[in-house]
């Protein structure tokens, strides 16, 4: 079996808001191969940055597009083929967006590997050590105290057990943020867990006085309060708050987490499968685990990442929780031929051959923009 094409398709709403929120837009990954298996993938960054790393042509042999490299490949040679792409960008990538653009190609070839060998990814990962995994609804912040509340009380409805808000306008000032979480705690009653994203907006020193005044809300963790480059603040920060620390969703390597597990001190890695790629997410996740770090999945996009992240975190003994976006787009909710439900605050790993997610191509060409 060898690659015949590879494919980049962007996905975009025909109206983007100005807000933090990567589900208004989507870079899917297809690859065909000559066997007639198709395998999906998708990449969370900058969809026309990414695209045009897979599609550039080759300049010399550290320097060339993805796509280039992969056609005539076996596309079950994972590891090698990983390994392949990163050499041949080495003047251009090693991290940032030609690592994630490789992550949406990886997860393609993992798909084609279940399809071809009729085995769920979770198996070719070394097996599962759960069937299922507790999700949490995950949110952008209202611009009030009490539509915010409103959202916490729509994910108890949902049937949810936890739900995150993140960014802005959370964050300018101590009365506002306790007013927030008040009113968060409030609808989400006692066996609730309420998760914070502050958004990269704090010192440490800020976040060290915030984290104690939040302490009476009880949340289940305070997540990228600083900069991703300040891993001593992270590191001040992880010794002097009582709540668990997360960060790594703007991390695409093993170096990054590692310098955020050693140097920052976080308790909590979250790994994006479309940004890393399962086959450095599963390396990712066992230095977490040698190192007592737990591990749950970003995504704020579709359910290709959650097709992705079910795998994974099925097949590695550290995860903690499953992220689950609920932001209304039409290309997050809508691109899945059958969307992943949710039944009794779990979801069920798929067990489908492959990652188990089949497109909407409705959806596929509603939303694609078209090279002009």
């Amino acid at each position: 079996m060898r690659i015949v094409d590879v494919q980049a398709l962007y996905l975009r709403l025909p109206e983007i808001q100005a807000r933090t929120d990567s589900s208004q837009d989507a870079l899917l990954i297809r690859i065909e191969t000559d066997a007639g298996v198709t395998g999906w993938g998708e990449v969370d960054g900058c969809p026309a940055v990414a695209k045009a790393i897979i599609e550039a042509p080759m300049s010399h042999t550290l320097v060339t597009g993805l796509r280039t490299l992969l056609i005539g490949e076996d596309p079950l040679d994972t590891t090698r083929l990983w390994h392949k792409m990163y050499q041949s960008t080495l003047y251009y990538g090693r991290e940032g967006a030609v690592i994630q653009a490789m992550a949406g190609i990886d997860l393609a070839l993992w798909d084609i590997k279940g399809k071809a060998l009729e085995q769920p990814v979770w198996k070719l990962l070394g097996g599962r050590f759960r069937d299922k995994l507790r999700v949490y609804s995950s949110n952008m912040f209202q611009f009030t105290p009490e539509a915010t509340a409103d959202r916490v009380r729509k994910a108890k409805d949902n049937g949810f057990t936890a739900a995150k808000f993140g960014w802005e306008p959370f964050g300018k000032d101590l009365k506002s943020d306790c007013a927030y979480l008040e009113a968060m705690r409030r609808a989400a009653g006692d066996n609730f867990d309420l998760m914070l994203d502050v958004g990269l907006i704090w010192d440490a020193t800020t976040t060290i006085h915030r984290a104690r005044h939040f302490e009476p809300f009880d949340l289940f963790w305070i997540e990228e309060p600083l900069h991703p480059d300040d891993l001593a603040g992270y590191g001040r920060v992880s010794t002097a708050i009582t709540q668990r620390l997360a960060a790594g969703e703007e991390e695409c390597t093993l170096r990054g987490f590692s310098r955020l597990i050693d140097e920052g001190g976080i308790q909590l890695a979250q790994i994006d499968l479309t940004r890393c790629g399962l086959t450095q997410a599963m390396r990712i996740a066992d230095y977490a685990h040698s190192r007592g770090v737990l591990v749950a999945n970003h995504n704020f996009t579709t359910d290709i990442n959650t097709a992705a992240s079910l795998h994974f975190l099925a097949a590695i003994p550290n995860a903690l929780v499953l992220e689950y976006c609920v932001e209304p787009s039409e290309i997050s909710r809508n691109l899945a031929r059958n969307p992943f439900k949710m039944q009794d605050g779990y979801m069920a790993v798929p067990d489908e051959p492959g990652l188990g997610f089949e497109p909407n191509m409705q959806t596929v060409e509603k939303f694609l923009v078209r090279s002009k």
